[in-house]
């Protein structure tokens, strides 16, 4: 899996793609209130639950009662807009294109609060599809797009992790959106509301909804895993220490707190919980292998998790031994299953730092090795262990960061960007040529 000069990979035919910009040279406007619709939720955003390639989930926070008519209406975008609502049926209504039908939201407590969050999720959507919405009749109108049915065409997305709500994290929200991504994954602590804090949890999704708008006026979706910072106690504790990523983004995480996303048949986010809420050995590294070994063929699967394997501030090494610090768990239960399975890519955070990690079996440098990728510098920074201890990785600083992955036909292509849209480090991979199982004493 070969780096690429930044020269080289620039130049990359990839680069030439109109529709998916790499730098932040033609900056996207954020959706800006205007007096015209008096209803505009400060916190609509959207995620998925389902196949992205057929679902929408829309959700806002807010009061009951502060619009008279919290309807979905949904139509196909057309160029030709229409001068009125058209509302064809009710809830169960078929979707008619160009005419606006109806989609009944409904609402379930956000914690700690008097809030409501109010959610609807759309199905039967066309794969590719740019669609239309509006929230009652007094909002504005607003856009998002369905994924492709299949890897026709570039598929590019950012990600990024432990963000919270400062300028910096506000400057990487603007970076990420200029790229125009399809969606963004946020791998763990996303406002640091540590599980107490409901205005911290609102700040950061207001700061998405703000920000988090691609060309067009279309609504970036956003694809999360759970962090110590969204529970109170960090470690070992159950799902209602979690309360605000729960209400948020049970719909995707119904029962554990892992799952894996499938985009139709060309992409699979495995997205997975460091010991926050569920624990790394047992049942999730069970059901992690079946995941893995149903999936080992696919093209495209990344995994997604917090803390991370191979770590870049925090310590490898414990008082306990070599390699028993940070990420001991995860190399003990998962790096194996990784390995055996043709993983090429995880995406990891937690420890505040830019990094890419040689390609790894066994810790190891291996041409038919892993790239892990890191380490969540959205929004906060740490330093680097020394030199000398981190010789797991190929490049690593302290800038604030975000990722943009492009996916074309069999391979994978990955910028890293500061929070000025400055490139800082360029690399591609494909997939595997076979799954390599280590010998560990």
């Amino acid at each position: 899996m070969p780096s690429f000069d930044r020269r080289t990979f620039i130049g990359a035919s990839l680069l030439t793609a109109a529709s998916a910009p790499w730098s932040s040279a033609a900056p996207v406007p954020t959706v800006k209130p205007t007096e015209d619709f008096p209803f505009q939720p400060a916190t609509l955003f959207l995620t998925w639950q389902r196949d992205p390639t057929t679902t929408m989930t829309i959700q806002w926070i807010g009061s009951v009662g502060e619009t008279a008519d919290d309807s979905i209406y949904l139509r196909t975008a057309s160029p030709i807009m229409l001068p009125s609502l058209a509302i064809i049926g009710g809830p169960a209504a078929v979707y008619s294109p160009y005419r606006w039908t109806e989609f009944k939201t409904a609402t379930k407590p956000y914690p700690k609060t008097e809030l409501k969050i109010f959610h609807v999720e759309l199905t039967g959507l066309r794969p590719g599809t740019d669609y239309e919405f509006r929230i009652g009749k007094l909002s504005p109108t607003y856009r998002f797009r369905t994924m492709p049915a299949k890897a026709t065409d570039t598929i590019q997305f950012v990600s990024g992790g432990d963000c919270g709500v400062n300028a910096h994290a506000i400057a990487n929200n603007i970076s990420a959106a200029n790229q125009d991504p399809m969606f963004a994954i946020i791998g763990g602590d996303l406002g640091y509301d540590n599980g107490r804090s409901a205005e911290v949890s609102l700040a950061f999704i207001r700061n998405y909804s703000k920000h988090m708008v691609g060309r067009n006026g279309r609504l970036i979706p956003l694809i999360p895993c759970i962090g110590n910072h969204e529970v109170d106690g960090g470690y070992g504790k159950s799902r209602e220490k979690a309360p605000f990523f729960y209400a948020l983004f049970g719909g995707l995480f119904d029962e554990t707190g892992y799952t894996a996303l499938d985009f139709g048949d060309y992409l699979s986010l495995v997205l997975l919980d460091t010991g926050h809420t569920s624990a790394i050995g047992g049942d999730q590294t069970g059901w992690l292998e079946k995941t893995l070994k149903a999936r080992k063929d696919h093209p495209h699967v990344m995994v997604v998790n917090h803390v991370p394997a191979y770590p870049s501030a925090r310590k490898i090494d414990s008082a306990a031994g070599a390699g028993t610090g940070t990420g001991a768990d995860n190399r003990k239960h998962w790096v194996p299953l990784f390995e055996r399975y043709r993983v090429s890519v995880v995406l990891e955070h937690h420890d505040h730092t830019f990094k890419r990690s040689k390609p790894l079996i066994g810790g190891l440098m291996h041409e038919d090795g892993i790239l892990y990728l890191g380490d969540g510098s959205w929004g906060r920074l740490r330093a680097l262990q020394p030199a000398e201890k981190l010789s797991y990785l190929a490049v690593a600083n302290t800038e604030y960061h975000l990722t943009v992955h492009r996916i074309q036909g069999d391979q994978r292509y990955h910028l890293a960007l500061d929070e000025n849209g400055r490139v800082m480090d360029a690399c591609h991979t494909s997939q595997r040529r076979s799954g390599v199982v280590t010998t560990r004493g």
